[in-house]
Protein backbone atom coordinates (compact mmCIF):
# COMPACT_ATOMS: atom_id res chain seq x y z
CA UNK A 1 0.00 0.00 0.00
CA UNK A 2 2.76 2.58 0.84
CA UNK A 3 4.93 2.06 -2.45
CA UNK A 4 1.73 2.19 -4.63
CA UNK A 5 -0.07 4.79 -2.60
CA UNK A 6 -3.54 2.73 -2.67
CA UNK A 7 -5.53 1.95 -0.30
CA UNK A 8 -6.37 -1.73 0.91
CA UNK A 9 -9.27 -1.96 -1.47
CA UNK A 10 -7.65 -0.37 -3.83
CA UNK A 11 -5.28 -2.95 -3.99
CA UNK A 12 -7.48 -5.65 -4.07
CA UNK A 13 -9.50 -4.49 -6.73
CA UNK A 14 -7.14 -4.64 -9.08
CA UNK A 15 -6.97 -8.71 -7.78
CA UNK A 16 -9.96 -11.76 -8.02
CA UNK A 17 -8.88 -12.51 -4.38
CA UNK A 18 -6.21 -12.75 -2.04
CA UNK A 19 -4.60 -16.00 -3.22
CA UNK A 20 -4.41 -14.28 -6.27
CA UNK A 21 -2.61 -11.48 -5.09
CA UNK A 22 -0.01 -14.00 -3.04
CA UNK A 23 0.59 -15.41 -6.42
CA UNK A 24 1.46 -12.19 -8.14
CA UNK A 25 3.53 -10.95 -5.44
CA UNK A 26 5.80 -13.98 -5.70
CA UNK A 27 5.85 -14.37 -9.09
CA UNK A 28 7.31 -10.97 -9.08
CA UNK A 29 9.67 -11.51 -5.68
CA UNK A 30 10.93 -14.84 -7.53
CA UNK A 31 11.69 -13.08 -10.58
CA UNK A 32 13.62 -9.99 -9.41
CA UNK A 33 15.52 -12.15 -7.10
CA UNK A 34 16.39 -14.79 -10.51
CA UNK A 35 17.55 -12.21 -12.59
CA UNK A 36 19.61 -10.48 -9.69
CA UNK A 37 21.38 -14.32 -9.39
CA UNK A 38 21.86 -14.34 -13.24
CA UNK A 39 22.96 -11.08 -13.78
CA UNK A 40 25.83 -12.27 -10.78
CA UNK A 41 26.72 -14.71 -12.65
CA UNK A 42 26.29 -14.38 -15.85
CA UNK A 43 29.60 -12.95 -17.02
CA UNK A 44 31.43 -15.78 -15.79
CA UNK A 45 32.91 -18.07 -18.34
CA UNK A 46 32.43 -21.34 -17.79
CA UNK A 47 29.40 -23.91 -16.33
CA UNK A 48 31.67 -24.67 -13.11
CA UNK A 49 32.74 -20.93 -12.70
CA UNK A 50 28.75 -20.15 -12.78
CA UNK A 51 28.15 -22.81 -10.34
CA UNK A 52 30.63 -21.14 -7.97
CA UNK A 53 29.87 -17.69 -8.66
CA UNK A 54 26.67 -19.15 -7.49
CA UNK A 55 27.45 -20.31 -4.37
CA UNK A 56 29.89 -17.23 -4.31
CA UNK A 57 27.15 -15.08 -4.91
CA UNK A 58 24.75 -16.92 -1.80
CA UNK A 59 27.17 -15.94 0.82
CA UNK A 60 28.03 -12.39 0.21
CA UNK A 61 23.66 -11.81 -0.95
CA UNK A 62 21.75 -14.22 0.93
CA UNK A 63 19.05 -12.16 0.94
CA UNK A 64 18.10 -10.01 -2.45
CA UNK A 65 14.74 -9.30 -2.34
CA UNK A 66 13.36 -7.24 1.48
CA UNK A 67 12.22 -10.30 3.45
CA UNK A 68 14.38 -13.23 2.25
CA UNK A 69 14.18 -15.62 -0.03
CA UNK A 70 11.02 -15.57 -1.76
CA UNK A 71 10.81 -19.31 -2.40
CA UNK A 72 11.97 -20.53 0.81
CA UNK A 73 9.56 -18.04 2.66
CA UNK A 74 6.69 -19.65 0.13
CA UNK A 75 7.67 -23.19 0.90
CA UNK A 76 7.68 -22.53 4.39
CA UNK A 77 4.57 -20.09 5.01
CA UNK A 78 2.10 -21.15 2.40
CA UNK A 79 0.16 -24.13 2.98
CA UNK A 80 -2.55 -26.10 0.79
CA UNK A 81 -4.65 -23.07 1.22
CA UNK A 82 -3.15 -21.23 -1.86
CA UNK A 83 -2.70 -24.32 -4.34
CA UNK A 84 -2.01 -21.70 -6.99
CA UNK A 85 0.84 -20.18 -4.92
CA UNK A 86 2.10 -23.48 -4.30
CA UNK A 87 2.16 -24.67 -8.21
CA UNK A 88 4.24 -21.15 -8.76
CA UNK A 89 6.57 -22.42 -5.98
CA UNK A 90 7.23 -25.38 -7.42
CA UNK A 91 7.42 -24.28 -11.09
CA UNK A 92 10.04 -21.88 -9.42
CA UNK A 93 11.85 -25.12 -7.80
CA UNK A 94 12.21 -27.07 -11.19
CA UNK A 95 13.79 -24.01 -12.97
CA UNK A 96 15.94 -23.73 -10.63
CA UNK A 97 16.53 -27.18 -10.56
CA UNK A 98 16.59 -27.53 -14.50
CA UNK A 99 18.91 -24.56 -14.90
CA UNK A 100 21.83 -25.97 -12.30
CA UNK A 101 21.23 -29.40 -14.11
CA UNK A 102 21.91 -27.55 -17.51
CA UNK A 103 24.85 -26.00 -16.12
CA UNK A 104 26.50 -29.35 -14.82
CA UNK A 105 25.76 -31.39 -17.83
CA UNK A 106 27.16 -28.16 -19.96
CA UNK A 107 29.96 -28.66 -17.54
CA UNK A 108 30.52 -32.19 -18.23
CA UNK A 109 30.46 -31.61 -22.37
CA UNK A 110 33.04 -29.09 -21.71
CA UNK A 111 34.92 -31.74 -19.79
CA UNK A 112 35.61 -29.51 -16.26
CA UNK A 113 32.71 -31.74 -14.96
CA UNK A 114 33.79 -34.98 -13.81
CA UNK A 115 30.96 -37.26 -16.05
CA UNK A 116 30.22 -39.57 -13.67
CA UNK A 117 28.15 -37.49 -11.54
CA UNK A 118 24.68 -37.20 -10.94
CA UNK A 119 23.52 -34.04 -12.17
CA UNK A 120 19.93 -34.14 -10.31
CA UNK A 121 21.42 -35.04 -6.88
CA UNK A 122 24.12 -32.20 -7.34
CA UNK A 123 21.56 -29.72 -8.18
CA UNK A 124 19.11 -30.98 -4.98
CA UNK A 125 22.58 -30.91 -3.23
CA UNK A 126 23.13 -27.16 -3.49
CA UNK A 127 19.57 -26.11 -3.86
CA UNK A 128 18.95 -27.68 -0.41
CA UNK A 129 22.04 -27.14 1.06
CA UNK A 130 21.87 -22.98 0.40
CA UNK A 131 18.14 -22.62 1.36
CA UNK A 132 18.34 -25.03 4.45
CA UNK A 133 21.72 -22.79 5.28
CA UNK A 134 19.34 -19.57 5.20
CA UNK A 135 16.89 -20.54 7.08
CA UNK A 136 19.39 -21.67 9.96
CA UNK A 137 21.05 -18.43 9.50
CA UNK A 138 18.32 -16.33 9.97
CA UNK A 139 16.11 -18.51 12.65
CA UNK A 140 19.82 -18.22 14.71
CA UNK A 141 20.61 -14.28 13.91
CA UNK A 142 23.88 -15.39 12.41
CA UNK A 143 25.60 -16.04 9.31
CA UNK A 144 27.84 -19.02 10.39
CA UNK A 145 25.57 -21.59 9.12
CA UNK A 146 25.20 -19.93 5.76
CA UNK A 147 29.24 -19.55 5.62
CA UNK A 148 29.65 -23.10 6.41
CA UNK A 149 27.72 -24.37 4.16
CA UNK A 150 28.97 -22.33 0.99
CA UNK A 151 32.77 -23.22 2.13
CA UNK A 152 31.13 -27.22 1.99
CA UNK A 153 29.53 -26.80 -1.03
CA UNK A 154 32.85 -24.96 -2.57
CA UNK A 155 34.84 -28.19 -2.02
CA UNK A 156 32.02 -30.76 -3.30
CA UNK A 157 32.14 -28.56 -6.70
CA UNK A 158 35.90 -28.98 -6.25
CA UNK A 159 35.40 -32.50 -6.07
CA UNK A 160 33.22 -33.09 -8.96
CA UNK A 161 35.73 -30.98 -10.96
CA UNK A 162 37.83 -32.51 -13.37
CA UNK A 163 41.02 -31.15 -12.22
CA UNK A 164 40.67 -32.19 -9.33
CA UNK A 165 41.00 -35.90 -10.16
Amino acid sequence: MEKTGLEKGGIYRHFASKEELAVAAFDYAWEATKQSRIRAIEKLASPLAKLRGMVIDFADRPSITPGGCPLLNTAIDSDDGNPALRAHARTALRGWIARLEELLREGMDAGEIRKDIDPPAIASLLISTLEGSIMMSRLLANHSPLQSACQQLEKVLDEIAVSSH
